[in-house]
């Protein structure tokens, strides 16, 4: 199977053709300069020849000619045999949280968040009309760059202006380069031969563009880069962190348009603006060694900015198995490595010298491992490939269509949507703790998961803040005991719970319970439940979906639609259809415990892609 990624710029187009089977690049690409003078066509085949020349481009449909036309011409292959193209889309705002096979709907959808990326996305809907047009018979596939990050919790992604300004028109952090983020943070998992939910990891993407990501058990929680790729890190060109108060100072003190501050900041900034030399790295690195006092301000500021970002993280995360450096910068630097993460070593972090020194990735030998034997952190250097991290998620796009596409339309009903309360489960142990040895839970009725059920006994939840009384135990007993709490409650014991599947309690906070016979201590326990769905293997039968798969699913609250992502499949043959939600959040959608949802789409298969 042949996939072909389409990357378009402001003023550029790179193209990258994939042969799924065997995850090898077959022919990549890039033209410059379009609808600008001294435009240049690059491309490189698959035995690593590489071609150049100038070229002049009118625009972005004579690009895609070119792209089509060296295809063939090189890779002996008739462009009507492309079944498949993906087309990175900069910007998916908050609808998109996956990868999604692109049709009219879609395509005017992804215009609403034009605003959001004005540089990038129409010229992303340009190419996608263009390609279309040309292959009327090819599946096109918009991957996103924020879909990544949707898992960021509201908290870290909603900025400190009126609430208005996020409910209305979305202004939040949305973060780039999720697709690198991923891929890196996959391999990290695969060479440490660990499971990525049993992973936190700090992924450093360092190029001209740089971004930073905390990732907890595979899933963003927070990334340096917000509502545009300006925020956050020292970049080639962009400032990165600034304060607001600049803008107005520059408007107001220097009569400066909006326009001209734009260009500034996006455009004249970072190494760039420091150094008065150069936005590349590398020719920045050779004018310090010459003493060039600027540059080597710019490459202290650049190290200090990734640092501060670290240290945050890693408090963020509470501990971190892993610091990735990965992006042009970081997979080449090593002077950029080394000072970043230089008097780490009283925090358990190190850098071995000669192992930096020696390190060389490429797609070949993708992983290196530069820490120092002491480091409690692996710290890698990854050559990061988005374009095939892109292209597998096309081929995960149209995996989870025909799974939507055979389900049995008739035969599926809608899914009842449970408001799942605040609950405490025992192990036998707290039993004997809180009630007395011996002591046997009283049913008080079924719930509506077979074998499960609300008992008469419940206890109060002591916090470092609060307490919060009268908590309902379920039953059974369990091996460990475990609290399930709202966001609000959160508050009232001064605790900040993750949101974790039943069970997964690995690094949770602590909290007492208070029974009428004594008290427990829980070192660990409290969390936040993700939203769920539980169903039968039949039902997962019905919906073609696996235990374990993430979906989307639409539930219609009191006068309008909500669309929850990231809720996991949990299938057993004892489980009744239902989707469980937190009491937060019912309240917030104004949804009641009537309501039903519809699955949209399958945001990620479990296992889909993890052999990278």
């Amino acid at each position: 199977m042949k996939v072909l990624i389409l990357n378009g710029g402001s003023s550029s187009l790179k193209y990258h053709l994939f042969d799924m089977k065997s995850n090898i690049t077959l022919f990549q690409g890039k033209i410059s300069n379009i609808a600008i003078s001294n435009g240049e066509h690059e491309y490189i085949n698959q035995n690593s020849l590489s071609h150049k020349e100038p070229i002049n481009i009118k625009d972005f449909h004579q690009a895609l000619q070119i792209t089509f036309d060296t295809i063939k011409s090189n890779c002996n292959l008739s462009i009507n045999e492309l079944n498949i193209i993906g087309h990175r889309i900069v910007h998916g705002g908050d609808r998109f949280q996956s990868p999604i096979v692109i049709n009219d709907s879609v395509i005017q959808m992804i215009e609403k968040y034009n605003h959001l990326a004005p540089l990038h996305n129409p010229i992303n809907i340009e190419i996608i009309r263009i390609a279309r047009k040309e292959l009327l018979g090819t599946t096109h596939i918009a991957i996103f760059d924020t879909t990544f990050h949707s898992t960021i919790p509201d908290y870290a992604s909603i900025y400190a202006i009126p609430y208005q300004y996020y409910k209305e028109d979305k202004l939040r952090r949305y973060g780039f380069h999720g697709n690198s983020h991923e891929y890196v943070s996959l391999l990290a998992s695969q060479y440490l031969e660990r499971p990525l939910r049993r992973l936190k990891l700090i992924t450093c993407h360092l190029g001209n563009g740089a971004s930073i990501c905390a990732i907890d058990r595979g899933q963003s929680i927070d990334t340096s880069m917000g509502l545009t790729p300006l925020e956050g890190l020292v970049m080639g060109t962009r400032s990165g962190d600034i304060d607001p108060a600049i803008i107005t100072h520059l408007a107001q003190d220097k009569s400066l348009s909006i326009s001209e501050i734009d260009r500034i900041l996006n455009k004249e900034s970072g190494l760039l603006g420091i150094s008065g030399i150069s936005s590349d790295m590398k020719v920045v690195e050779q004018a310090a060694e010459q003493g060039d006092h600027r540059a080597l301000l710019a490459i202290k500021l650049f190290c200090y900015r990734v640092k501060k970002y670290i240290g945050a993280y890693m408090l963020a995360l509470g501990w971190v198995n892993g610091i990735i450096f990965t992006g042009g910068i970081g997979e080449n630097s090593r002077g950029v490595r080394m000072r970043i993460l230089q008097d780490t070593e009283k925090f358990g972090i190190g850098i071995d010298e000669n192992k930096n020194n020696r390190c060389h990735v490429d797609f070949d030998h993708p992983v290196q491992d530069i820490s120092h034997r002491s480091s409690h952190a692996h710290i890698l250097v990854i050559a990061t490939n988005e374009e095939l991290m892109m292209a597998k998620k096309c081929i995960e796009a149209i995996s989870s269509q025909q799974a939507l596409s055979n389900m049995n339309r008739e035969a599926v009903r809608q899914i009842p949507i449970g408001i799942s309360a605040h609950h405490v489960h025992l192990c036998r142990n707290d039993v004997d703790m809180l009630f007395g040895e011996g002591y046997q839970l009283t049913e008080a009725k079924p719930l509506s998961q077979p074998g499960q059920y609300a008992c008469e006994e419940k206890v109060d939840l002591l916090g470092p803040r609060g307490t919060v009384k009268n908590v309902r135990i379920l039953g059974p007993e369990r091996k460990d005991s475990q609290v399930e709490i709202s966001r609000t409650e959160e508050f009232i014991l001064g605790i900040d719970a993750p949101v974790r599947e039943s069970g997964d309690i690995e690094g949770t906070p602590p909290v007492t319970l208070i029974g009428p016979k004594g008290r427990v201590n829980l070192s660990q326990g409290v969390i936040c439940a993700k939203r769920h769905i539980h169903m039968t293997p039949e039902d997962a039968k019905l919906f073609n979906v696996s235990n374990g798969d993430h979906v989307l699913v639409q539930v219609k609250g009191k006068g309008r639609e909500l669309i929850f992502g990231d809720v996991v499949i949990r299938v057993h043959k004892d489980f009744n259809l239902e989707m469980h939600i937190d009491t937060d959040e019912a309240n917030a959608g104004e949804i009641t415990s009537h309501a039903t949802g519809e699955l949209l789409s399958i945001q990620k298969k479990q296992n889909n892609y993890l052999q990278i």
